[in-house]
């Protein structure tokens, strides 16, 4: 066990929200492990202001703990309970794989077809990718695209971006490394993996899933595809904090559309059927014959190397990292641990098994809560792995703001563009008019009542007022936040070009502004 700088957590009385009181002695876990997950819970919810959150936790096959904590939507008084529905965000990749696997269990798929045989107009950048391309590929992020190639056709949402779209854009995304020579996330190839199970199993995406996945596993509230938000009711809303409180971000209508991105990251399921979907997963006898055993496998199969963190390492002593089929495996304190997290503007989830042990913990929370989460999964799992630990929720806070002070003492951090103004008109006449990009489209340079706005026709959230800072320009979205800002930049030629670049050092990876490039198309309508 590796040791540690930081105080133990003092003796305290900790109220759980619950009939009872319980004293809880430095370093040492409640014998009952609900008293721990229940302690654990509050924690996060306290020092990171949750609105919602649900948890569970299965230890040998049984629910040994269900937590809910928090509303729906902050201020209205809906409790949240196992019901209630959440974003899972890319907790999805599994479902699509095992959807997959369920198709190669059928014989109706192989895992090294190429995927043109399914989706014949499929192209990548290289002709010889394209052939060589196989369905397993889709699914284990190989395919020599960089960190999050493409990711703005997805997000944020809405947008107008269809499959079809996504399938034709790739042609246009120039590879960074080699194919199959490194690991690079990526979501665009879970959307095509969607469309070749729809292909190989004649039917669309969404009604394969139900069919396959959630109906014989009894995950009966999960939601794909176009759904009644009305209807099925109980729905966590989506937060972000503003001014020291949880606010909505992003809040459904009455209808939840087909979205582009339900085979990478668009599933909503509640932590009932998330803690359904953990005990198949760990004892098979419970759906027999769902999925057979080299299919099972194949999902948990390390098929590709994935670079070992160096958090990896202090706080799990861990020595191997890799993705399967849908999922991250490594090991944790000795054990095999298999693994994935969610991460939408909103929404945060994660999902961690210990196969061996039979133990699986799950956390959905409705709101930007990545420290919660990885904290509150981390202690979860060290009640398992080592237990004579003790750390908590609070240790592994302390340790994450340990890691953004040594981000900031190395300079990564976020530029002060507070002396922005916006941009003159007079000035930037050269650079107005309308521009193209390969993949994401048409976009606008333009006045519009008496500012410079930039704005990406298929995308209306990419929407902004055009600053000037010094020399440079920035726009300054109109719904995202200062984190999601780009640099703007002409490129004078025949014709001029523009190209964005991340300001914030820690932004979003699915902002990947550099990979476009606009030409200038025309002048402004």
């Amino acid at each position: 066990m590796q040791s540690r700088t930081s105080p133990r957590i003092p003796s305290r009385l900790l109220t759980l929200g619950l009939s009872c009181t319980l004293a809880i002695a430095p370093g040492a876990w409640a014998a009952d492990p609900a008293d721990t997950f229940n302690r654990l819970l509050d924690q996060a919810v306290t020092h990171e202001h949750l609105p919602g959150i649900a948890m569970a936790v299965v230890e040998d096959g049984e629910v040994v703990f269900t937590g809910t904590r928090g509303e729906r939507q902050a201020g209205q008084g809906e409790a949240i309970n196992p019901d209630t529905l959440f974003k899972i965000a890319s907790n999805s990749k599994a479902m699509t794989a095992a959807l997959l696997a369920r198709l190669v269990d059928r014989g109706l798929l192989r895992w090294d077809d190429p995927v043109i045989k399914y989706l014949p107009q499929f192209r990548m950048h290289d002709p010889w990718v394209t052939q060589q391309m196989q369905v397993r590929d889709l699914l284990i992020h190989n395919s020599g695209l960089g960190l999050g190639a493409g990711d703005l056709m997805l997000w944020p949402e809405p947008n107008r971006f269809t499959r079809q779209d996504i399938i034709a854009g790739l042609a246009h995304l120039k590879p960074v490394t080699s194919f199959r020579s490194g690991y690079a996330y990526d979501n665009l190839m879970y959307v095509v993996a969607g469309e070749v199970a729809a292909a190989a199993g004649g039917k669309p995406y969404d009604q394969l899933l139900r069919e396959e996945v959630f109906v014989p596993l009894g995950m009966d509230r999960c939601q794909v595809g176009a759904w009644s938000v009305t209807a099925v009711g109980n729905v966590a809303q989506p937060h972000a904090r503003k001014d020291g409180r949880s606010v909505v971000h992003g809040a459904d209508g009455d209808l939840s559309p087909d979205l582009t991105s339900m085979a990478a990251g668009g599933i909503r399921c509640s932590l009932r059927d998330m803690t359904r979907w953990m005990q198949v997963l760990l004892d098979p006898a419970r759906v027999p014959g769902w999925l057979g055993a080299v299919q099972r496998r194949a999902l948990w199969t390390a098929h590709m190397p994935m670079p070992l963190g160096e958090r990896q390492r202090r706080w799990d002593d861990a020595h191997v990292s890799a993705y399967g089929y849908g999922w991250r495996l490594s090991d944790m304190d000795g054990q095999w641990k298999v693994a994935h997290t969610g991460t939408l503007s909103g929404m945060y989830s994660s999902l961690a098994l210990l196969p061996d042990r039979k133990v699986g913990v799950v956390i959905l929370i409705n709101s930007d809560a990545e420290d919660a989460r990885t904290a509150l999964m981390q202690a979860a799992l060290k009640h398992y792995t080592a237990p004579d630990d003790g750390a908590d929720v609070e240790h592994y806070l302390s340790l994450l703001a340990q890691e953004r002070a040594g981000r900031r003492e190395a300079g990564q951090v976020r530029p002060d563009t507070r002396a922005r103004r916006p941009a003159p008109l007079r000035t930037t006449a050269a650079a107005q008019g309308r521009y193209r990009d390969p993949w994401l489209g048409e976009a606008l340079l333009c006045p519009q009542q008496g500012t410079l706005r930039f704005s990406v026709a298929k995308s209306p959230r990419l929407r902004g007022q055009v600053m000037q800072l010094g020399e440079r320009w920035l726009v300054q979205w109109d719904t995202l936040g200062a984190d999601a800002e780009p640099w703007l930049q002409l490129q004078p030629g025949a014709p001029p070009t523009l190209t964005l670049a991340a300001i914030d050092p820690e932004i979003d990876f699915s902002y990947d502004y550099q990979d476009l490039h606009f030409s200038r198309v025309g002048d402004c309508p």
